[in-house]
């Protein structure tokens, strides 16, 4: 039997935790049924589409479905709207997958942290149940170690509150704005940057605040990026994405639009071909991924990612390096490669933020530098991420590279490639 969220478990969600966008368009039909539904030449647009085709469902996930939802068969499982509704929230039914370890049982029976519980069931397919510290587990699985606030953590670290001019969009950079299109995630990830706000209702994916943030850009003609996040902006529907997205693109002097996303990992059943098909009316739009560890590079994520790549969508991939998840230069080089055979580039590596209660997730900035050595000449430059510290306060984005350049010898300069071999390049001081 498919999970509820009703019973008498402790629930470890907030009360006004922000549903998924309501369906306005009744009837649509599931992941991969599209016979009938889409033509295969789009003359609007001038695209021709592939052939109808069933969404792909991994052995792990169908064996997880065997034991935890026998009585669920294909359509609903690729129905993102099923595994949202489905989706993992309280202790009862964590303890039904996991052998839950005491570090996890300790914060459930707290009621929780600052960032509310939930998991789709298809992620959930993707966690060993008896290791405690598998990546992907460590990565949604609440601990103990949130409720510990260290020395320099901060509920808003990189002080958006401070650069928000309207509720729901900061404004940091001259010429670009991240909008909170809504604040709910169908899976929560325990180091999110925002779990002051994602979860708990105050960013509403619609109404006078999505309004309010529209009227701030048109105001401000320097503004010609606009970055929808989250939460998750695809966890609204099909309607409600359009309706942003055409919004901005009445307003003339918005050049890109992009969407920041976890869906493809967490919740590939949303990325549907009428998704897909409605996206790319709305170009240049591009999509900032999220991806953590190869372990989230299954068939069903590659077609979601194949779906988004055919709509013309440059895909790129943010990366949070945490330790004990991805801290290591042959995991790295793992994802990075996975990465790109989806059509993803990697894009940047963050140092993971000192949001409260993440001094378990954050590795030494010297570990960073340390797997951008392991990889630059050791793969292609494609697969090599930029990695960055978001400064706290609101500094914005700073690179960090190892220390290629050496020193000088008179006019030329000493440089040290990947293999630690030195080579002088002429550079005259003068």
């Amino acid at each position: 039997m498919a999970f509820s969220s009703a019973g008498s478990d402790v629930s470890y969600v907030s009360e006004d935790e922000e549903p998924p966008g309501r369906c306005l368009t009744p009837g649509l039909m599931e992941v991969g049924t599209l016979s009938g539904v889409l033509p295969s030449f789009d003359a609007a647009s001038g695209v021709a589409f592939r052939p109808p085709r069933r969404t792909r469902i991994s052995g792990r996930a169908r064996a997880f479905r065997k034991a935890f939802f026998s009585d669920v068969g294909d359509s609903e499982w690729n129905d993102w709207r099923w595994q949202i509704r489905n989706r993992i929230r309280t202790t009862g039914q964590l303890e039904r997958i996991l052998a839950l370890s005491d570090e996890e049982r300790e914060i459930l029976a707290q009621g929780g942290g600052m960032l509310p519980f939930g998991i789709t069931p298809y992620y959930a397919s993707l966690i060993y149940p008896l290791l405690p510290e598998h990546p992907l587990r460590r990565s949604v699985v609440p601990t103990a170690h949130e409720l510990v606030r260290s020395p320099g953590e901060a509920d808003d670290p990189l002080g958006e509150d401070g650069h928000s001019p309207v509720p729901g969009l900061v404004h940091r950079y001259p010429d670009r704005v991240l909008l909170l299109a809504t604040g709910f995630c169908s899976t929560y990830c325990r180091y999110c940057t925002r779990s002051r706000v994602v979860g708990h209702g105050q960013t509403a994916g619609g109404g006078a605040r999505l309004d309010a943030g529209l009227n701030y850009i048109r105001r401000n003609p320097a503004i010609r990026d606009v970055l929808l996040s989250g939460g998750d902006p695809l966890t609204l529907d099909d309607e409600r994405i359009e309706w942003l997205l055409a919004r901005l693109r009445e307003i003339p002097h918005v050049e890109i639009v992009r969407l920041g996303t976890k869906v493809p990992a967490v919740l590939p059943q949303r990325v549907t071909p009428q998704l897909c098909r409605m996206l790319r009316r709305y170009h240049p739009l591009f999509m900032s991924l999220h991806f953590i560890h190869p372990d989230e590079c299954t068939p069903e994520t590659h077609e979601a990612c194949t779906r988004l790549a055919d709509a013309g969508i440059p895909l790129g991939s943010q990366t949070v390096l945490l330790r004990g998840v991805n801290d290591d230069v042959e995991v790295m080089k793992q994802l990075v490669h996975r990465l790109l055979l989806m059509r993803v580039r990697p894009y940047y590596l963050y140092q993971c933020d000192p949001i409260s209660g993440s001094s378990h997730f954050r590795t030494s900035v010297s570990k960073g530098l340390e797997i951008v050595q392991g990889l630059r000449g050791h793969t292609s430059g494609y697969a090599v991420p930029t990695y960055v510290i978001d400064a706290p306060g609101g500094g914005g984005k700073i690179p960090l590279q190892p220390d290629y350049a050496v020193g000088r010898d008179g006019d030329f300069l000493l440089l040290r490639n990947y293999e630690g071999k030195v080579f002088r390049y002429p550079d005259p001081v003068s």
